[in-house]
C-alpha cells in the first residue's frame, strides 16, 4: 500500500501500534505492513530471539540514532568552513586595485540600518548627510539621534541639508534640541540630490533603487571625493537652519516654498514632479498651488503660469533645474 505521509513523519496507525508494542513489548513483523514509518523513524528493531517479532525503541534513542548523520554532516562543514576561513584569512590584507571591490551593495533595510549604525559609531572626523524631503519620521529621526550621539561621541561633528519643507517639522525640531549645538550645522536648501551620506570622507552611502531599500557602500576614494565635493556645492547653495529663508516678493504672500514651486510650474514641470523635487505630497504640493493661484488672483494654470512670470517671483532668465 501507498503510504499517505512523508518518511519524517508519522501516522495514526504508526501511533496506535507504538502503543500496542510498548504496552505488549513488541508486535508481530507483518502488523508493520500498515504503518512503514515505525522502522523508517527507528522506533522499532527486530527482536534477536524471534526474527517475526518488533521491539520497541524509546523516543530518545530513536532521535540520537536519527540524528548521528545530521551531526556527522554539520560537524563536517563546520570543519570545512573553518578551514576555508583559516586559508583566505591572509588575502584580506591585500590591497586591490579594482574599484568594484570598493563598492558593496546593501540589500534590505535592515542590512543599511545596521551598516550605517555601526559606520557612525566608528566616525571619528564628521558625517555629512544629505536627506531629500521634508517629512521626516520620528522613527527615521530617533535613529539618526542615536547615529549622531555615537558619532559625537567619538569626537565627530555633523552637517545635514534638508530641504526648506523640513524647517517646519517638529521632528527635525526636537532632533535639534537633544544634539549639542557646537558639533551641528543644518542647511535648507531649495532642492537637493537623492540621499547621500558621508563618514569621515571615506565611506558614503547611496541609494541603489527608488524605494531606497538597496543601497551602495561606497570606499573607493576617488568616488568619495567626488561626492564630498557634490556635498559641497549643495552645502554652499543652504540657507543655515538659523537664518530665515530669503524673502520674497513684497507684492504677494507668498512663501519661499511656494516661490520654489512657483519656479517649477513656469518651467512647465508637472505636479507630481514639482512635489518629488521640492520634497513634499503631491497632495501638500497641490495646496500650495492652489494658495498661489488665489494670491495671484489667477482663473486657471494657464493664467497662473503668465501671472508667475509678470509678478517678478520667478526669475525667466535663471534655469533652475537641478
Amino acid at each position: 500500500m501507498t503510504h499517505p505521509h512523508g518518511d519524517r513523519q508519522l501516522c495514526d496507525e504508526a501511533l496506535r501500534l507504538y502503543s500496542e508494542a510498548l504496552r505488549d513489548g513488541g508486535i508481530s513483523r507483518d502488523a508493520l505492513t500498515a504503518a512503514p514509518c515505525l522502522m523508517g523513524m527507528a522506533l522499532l528493531h527486530p527482536d534477536p530471539m524471534d526474527a517475526s517479532v518488533l521491539r520497541p525503541v524509546p523516543p530518545s534513542a530513536a532521535l540520537a540514532h536519527l540524528l548521528l548523520p545530521i551531526t556527522r554532516e554539520i560537524h563536517e562543514r563546520v570543519r570545512l568552513t573553518t578551514a576555508l576561513a583559516d586559508s583566505l584569512a591572509p588575502l584580506t590584507a591585500v590591497p586591490s586595485g579594482d574599484p568594484n571591490l570598493s563598492i558593496t551593495v546593501l540589500e534590505g533595510m535592515p542590512l543599511i540600518v545596521s551598516v550605517l549604525s555601526e559606520s557612525s559609531a566608528a566616525a571619528t572626523s564628521e558625517i555629512l548627510t544629505a536627506q531629500p524631503g521634508g517629512n521626516r519620521t520620528k522613527t527615521s529621526m530617533e535613529q539618526g539621534l542615536r547615529n549622531s550621539l555615537a558619532a559625537i561621541e567619538r569626537g565627530a561633528r555633523l552637517r545635514h541639508i534638508y530641504q526648506h519643507p523640513a524647517r517646519y517639522n517638529p521632528n527635525l525640531k526636537d532632533y535639534m534640541t537633544r544634539v549639542p549645538a557646537d558639533r551641528l550645522e543644518v542647511r535648507t536648501v531649495e532642492q537637493t540630490v537623492e540621499r547621500l551620506i558621508i563618514i569621515d570622507r571615506e565611506m558614503a552611502l547611496i541609494p541603489a533603487d527608488a524605494e531606497r531599500t538597496t543601497a551602495l557602500e561606497i570606499r573607493h576614494p576617488a568616488l568619495v571625493t567626488y561626492l564630498v565635493q557634490v556635498y559641497e556645492v549643495l552645502w554652499a547653495l543652504g540657507t543655515p537652519l538659523t537664518e530665515h529663508l530669503p524673502a520674497t516678493s513684497p507684492r504677494t504672500q507668498v512663501t519661499p516654498v511656494q516661490q520654489s514651486i512657483a519656479r517649477l510650474l513656469v518651467e512647465g514641470t508637472t505636479d507630481e514632479a514639482v512635489a518629488r523635487r521640492i520634497g513634499i505630497s503631491v497632495r501638500t504640493c497641490r495646496s500650495h498651488i492652489a494658495k498661489l493661484m488665489q494670491a495671484l488672483n489667477a482663473s486657471s494654470r494657464t493664467h497662473l503660469g503668465a501671472l508667475l512670470v509678470q509678478s517678478g517671483l520667478v526669475n525667466t532668465g535663471t534655469n533652475t533645474r537641478s
